[in-house]
């Protein structure tokens, strides 16, 4: 059975189960209105916007804390999720990480040791982006995520959202860019 909190260290990133304590160092990195500018939830930066998300995180028995193991210190936060996956799939998503770790390889270290973590015991891994949300939709294509002609759509900022589908199988994962990531 897939453990849904899992711990992973990796020497660029450490992942372990947010617990609710991890509140104020995960909302110091998540207020910072650049990381949300062009996401669907543009003011995920405000307090009670964030204190949502975060409740809605620990709430959700998946979410994982993402750490520097240079330094300790809290760094974003990703979790994983089935409530809108279909039979044989888990959701990878809500993935932050502050902006001095955007364009390293701490997300696809993320991403590689989430995914053969979940491909043990699921078929598919899906991840939903907000259609507009260009910055998180490279970031799929650049780990391998395909996109798939499903759409799911939610309330973010008070605006209805479409947000496309990504998925990663065993086999694509297993040829794709991610499996070459040391794990």
């Amino acid at each position: 059975m897939l453990t849904l909190q899992p711990s992973f260290t990796h020497p660029l990133v450490n992942l372990r189960p947010l617990h609710r304590d991890d509140w104020a160092a995960l909302y110091a990195v998540a207020r910072d209105p650049l990381i949300w500018a062009v996401h669907p939830a543009h003011d995920r930066w405000q307090e009670p916007v964030f204190r949502r998300f975060f409740d809605d995180a620990v709430a959700s028995g998946g979410a994982l804390i993402a750490i520097d193991p240079a330094t300790d210190n809290i760094i974003g936060s990703s979790r994983f999720d089935t409530a809108r996956a279909e039979p044989g799939e888990i959701e990878v998503g809500w993935t932050f990480l502050a902006r001095s770790y955007w364009g390293c390889s701490i997300n696809p270290a993320m991403k590689s040791l989430m995914l053969r973590h979940a491909l043990n015991h699921f078929d598919r891994v899906i991840f939903l982006v907000g259609e507009n949300n260009i910055r998180s939709r490279r970031a799929m294509e650049k780990i391998g995520g395909q996109l798939t002609p499903r759409e799911h759509f939610s309330i973010l900022a008070g605006t209805q959202v479409r947000s496309v589908i990504y998925a990663i199988d065993r086999a694509c994962f297993a040829s794709g860019p991610l499996a070459q990531h040391d794990c």
